[in-house]
């Protein structure tokens, strides 16, 4: 049966094409049209033979070979070889429900995939890719990612040329949508898949329709369909949608006469569809469909024969039969791919226990080397431990060395904070002192401004005097002179008081002398006491004001060289009393006792 399918796709031509070969024997036995087709099925293992027959071409038409003449004797074509087509020459209603054997499934589905690829029946771009996946399926079974690659469908012809043509799409394009559908299709074996494209494929309008060009009585060209449903009449334009149709349940009779038919409906108040062909072989042609199909109707709706129900119940027992072998496969094939699953899972596993059989002789080796390292850096530490117990114990000298030293270091500190606390004194004595003598400074100024005065009116009343006559002043007497003409006793005054003055000039210049040896002492101090601290100055601990004061410092400016009026408050607790404003402010009092008044 096998080998009788794969012969089918030639549409059993080869079969055909011996017996042709074999005309003298043919002739010698007179085998009839029945013989050689009866022969066909058998080989094929058919027996639903009512759907099929034997087809052969003459002149611009196609005929049918009868069942009841010799062979030889019909119109058949002389030449040799001769050939014949196996062919479906009538359809079921209903593929699933009518067709039994899968031989029979098999050829309608061969039959009308190449009807529909040869574009004798029309079938829209949507539903040849649903059938094209269909075929893919039942050619190459379930899809496998790793064996279906991206050109494996390049060889295969699957789409009417109509649709490739309609579309901008490349081969792989339409590929691409062809295996997306393909892989939904997974679990159906072949025949599930050839029974799903003739069901689809069934509800096509030009399935299962044979064409025929008529003239009504009027001599309006037609076209004549005929098919398992009924007669259906055409515009020669449109072969998809009849103008008018007459189911074979509507029709009483059809009559043929004379190259005319006659289809006379049901309804005796109908009127009687009249039509005619030129061709007499073409009339023959379609009174043969006629019969042929409405047999086939009328066999439908009739109980099944006793032959169709052994068919049927042998089919369902071959189909249970397939489905439990289908389903002892899916389970082998199930336990198979665990095996195998679990084979790789074991040949996984054992490559990992080599790797880490590999990777833990690798770290043995890798601790051996790393064993021998560290007794290496062991006997180095050790070497090193000697060497910093060693250094230990020359901190530890050096840790008593250090405390003896910050113990001197204290002391010295001491007696430095001494040093400047005796500053401080001597620097606060030194401010009273100063206030002491600008006192003395300002009592000795308003003493001069009174001598002065006293001077400047006893030159006054001198110069009035001597402007009078000397007569006059020589007749008066002391007591009769004005009280503020008294000339002996403010002139002795004035001499005295401007000795005075010069006794006091001397002794401030004395003073100055002094006071500049003092403050000459005082900054050397200062100086003296700054470069002792100065070795035990932190740095790091110096604020943002010591910085600022420290580079004021160095500059020479200070809060004085801004300011020329300010005061000099000094407390107990200054210590950093700076000599150059003493050298600025105090030395110039005794020349310049205005610079005295100010710095009160």
């Amino acid at each position: 049966q096998l080998l009788a399918i794969r012969q089918l796709k030639n549409y059993v031509s080869a079969k055909t094409r011996q017996v042709g070969s074999n005309t003298s024997s043919l002739m010698k036995v007179k085998w009839k049209g029945k013989d050689l087709f009866e022969l066909v099925c058998r080989t094929l293992g058919l027996r639903e033979t009512w759907f099929f027959g034997l087809q052969y071409n003459v002149k611009d038409t196609v005929a049918w070979l009868k069942m009841d003449k010799k062979v030889l004797d019909q119109d058949v074509p002389k030449e040799e070889p001769i050939v014949l087509n196996f062919l479906a020459k009538f359809y079921p209603e209903n593929a699933e429900e009518e067709l039994v054997q899968d031989i029979t499934q098999h050829l309608f589905f061969l039959q009308v995939k190449k009807k529909i690829l040869e574009e004798e029946v029309y079938c829209p771009p949507e539903a040849s890719v649903l059938l094209a996946s269909y075929a893919v399926q039942a050619k190459y079974g379930d899809y496998d990612p790793s064996v279906h690659k991206p050109g494996f469908l390049a060889q295969e012809e699957l789409l009417p040329k109509r649709v490739i043509n309609l579309y901008q799409m490349t081969a792989e394009m339409w590929e691409e949508r062809i295996t997306a559908c393909y892989a939904e299709h997974r679990g159906r074996t072949r025949d599930e898949a050839e029974m799903e494209y003739l069901k689809i494929a069934q509800d096509l309008e030009m399935y299962g329709v044979n064409y025929f060009f008529i003239r009504n009585k009027k001599g309006t060209d037609l076209l004549l369909g005929v098919d398992a449903l009924g007669l259906h009449i055409y515009d020669p334009e449109n072969k998809l949608t009849p103008k008018i149709s007459f189911p074979w349940n509507e029709i009483r009779n059809i009559s043929y006469s004379d190259k005319e038919f006659a289809i006379k409906p049901l309804d005796k108040k109908a009127d009687v569809f009249k039509f005619n062909s030129s061709k007499l072989r073409v009339n023959k042609l379609i009174l043969q469909l006629c019969i042929g199909n409405h047999d086939l109707f009328m066999r439908r709706h009739r109980v099944d024969s006793l032959e169709v129900q052994q068919m049927k119940a042998q089919a369902r027992e071959e189909k249970a039969r397939k489905q439990m072998e289908r389903q002892r496969l899916e389970r082998e094939k199930h336990l198979r791919e665990e095996a195998e699953r679990a084979r790789d899972e074991l040949e996984r596993r054992l490559i990992q226990l080599q790797d880490e059989a590999h990777m833990a002789n690798e770290a043995l080796l890798r601790s051996e080397e790393t064993a021998d390292l560290l007794a290496e850096k062991a006997q180095i530490a050790e070497e090193e431990a000697k060497l910093l117990a060693q250094k230990a114990a020359e901190a530890e000298q050096e840790i008593q060395r250090i405390k003896v030293t910050a113990i001197r270091s204290e002391e010295e500190k001491r007696l430095i904070e001494q040093k400047m606390l005796e500053t401080e004194m001597l620097a606060l004595k030194m401010a009273e002192e100063s206030e002491r003598r600008a006192k003395e400074a300002d009592q000795l100024k308003q003493d001069l401004q009174e001598a002065r005065e006293s001077e400047r009116r006893a030159k006054y009343k001198l110069l009035e005097i001597t402007s009078k006559s000397p007569y006059s002043a020589a007749s008066l007497s002391p007591s009769a002179l004005p009280p503020d003409l008294s000339f002996s006793t403010e002139n002795l005054s004035f001499d005295f008081k401007d000795t005075d003055m010069k006794r006091l000039s001397m002794e401030i210049e004395k003073e100055k002398v002094e006071y500049m040896e003092k403050s000459k002492h005082l900054q050397e101090q200062l100086n003296e006491l700054k470069t002792e601290i100065e070795s035990l100055k932190l740095k790091e601990r110096e604020t943002p004001l010591d910085i600022l004061h420290n580079e004021n410092t160095e500059r020479g400016t200070s809060k004085q060289s801004n300011f020329k009026k300010v005061s000099f408050p000094l407390e107990f607790g200054l210590r950093a009393l700076s000599i150059a404003w003493i050298h600025m402010w105090i030395l110039p009092t005794s020349t310049h006792p205005e610079r005295k008044v100010l710095l009160m």
